[in-house]
């Protein structure tokens, strides 16, 4: 079976990257990207009312055509616009919708968005966007959350407290994005973005309390609607003779592939007195570290050796 990419996908995918504002209309309205399926209809590019697009872009020389001087030209392709029943209309260059058009949009259940970027910007990223396959999905158990800007994943058996985990990491103003499922998806960079199930969207379960809602507790701001997956943190119950097995200075570091892509994946012991919290912060500036080419074990060790060397 293909895989279904829908206008909400798309919202999740580029949103950030395109500054796309969304009138919440059709997010469920399917792009075929298969061309045997197209039937001549592209997935997107310029207004096009006599081989519509599946996505018409509206930037300023089309804006200018449908305001056309004639009387009633406006609303008469706007006829022709709708009754092709395109998926979505993007607005660039910072322009807007008239009210009648937005009328018809809502009518209609056809998504609307707002970008102020131009409109051969927009048309450029979303033709390489679908010249790329649709990535298959992944649903897979776990919170997911952004912390320090990065995107992690945490993973481990039920009931091992990665929701209190997160209900931490909130109030110390990192973001909700998925509890329990978080769906993961391959973008056209070949990076995993994971968001979460529609109908689990700003809920939180926590044993004792039940369900939570992070939105109306904490505000918008403690909930994010997808990010890109940085590192996935594993929880584990770890008892005393584990915890001294350990090795000390290098920590527990490896990687977990998902969808063909390789993430990196630290280890926490979960055990009586841990702050999970700072150390999942700590966990994700030290992986931000390591980015950037710096390794504190291997730092620590060339130290030492620097103080053998002159003790000789």
């Amino acid at each position: 079976m293909k895989p279904i990419y829908t206008i909400r996908d798309l919202y999740d995918e580029l949103a950030s990257e395109l500054s796309l504002t969304w009138n919440g209309e059709g997010g469920d309205a399917e792009i075929v990207v298969d061309i045997e399926l197209q039937h001549g209809r592209q997935p997107a590019g310029p207004l096009n009312l006599i081989r519509p697009n599946q996505i018409q872009v509206i930037g300023p020389p089309e804006r200018k055509h449908l305001l056309s001087e004639e009387k009633d030209a406006y609303h008469e392709y706007l006829q022709v616009l709708f009754k092709a029943s395109p998926a979505a209309l993007i607005f660039t260059d910072g322009l807007k919708p008239l009210q009648e058009c937005e009328g018809q949009a809502m009518d209609r259940n056809v998504a609307l968005f707002y970008t102020p970027q131009s409109d051969n910007q927009v048309i450029k990223r979303l033709v390489e966007r679908f010249s790329q396959p649709v990535g298959e999905k992944l649903l897979v158990h776990g919170v997911y959350m952004e912390v320090l800007g990065r995107g992690v994943l945490f993973s481990g058996d039920p009931a091992i407290g990665k929701s209190e985990l997160a209900l931490a990491l909130i109030s110390r103003g990192h973001c909700l994005i998925a509890d329990d499922a978080t769906e993961l998806y391959k973008s056209a960079s070949k990076t995993l973005i994971g968001r979460c199930p529609k109908v689990l969207q700003d809920f939180l379960e926590v044993r004792g309390l039940g369900m939570i809602n992070i939105r109306a507790m904490f505000g918008n701001s403690a909930i994010k609607p997808n990010k890109e997956l940085h590192l996935i943190i594993d929880l584990l119950h770890f008892d005393d003779k584990k915890l001294h097995d350990m090795d000390r200075l290098e920590g527990c570091h490896s990687t977990r592939t998902l969808l063909g892509v390789e993430i990196p994946m630290t280890s926490l012991p979960v055990a009586a007195g841990r702050n999970l919290a700072i150390l999942v912060e700590t966990a994700v500036r030290q992986h931000m570290l390591m980015l950037d080419g710096y390794n504190a074990t291997q730092d620590f060790i060339e130290r030492q050796q620097i103080y053998i060397d002159q003790d000789e």
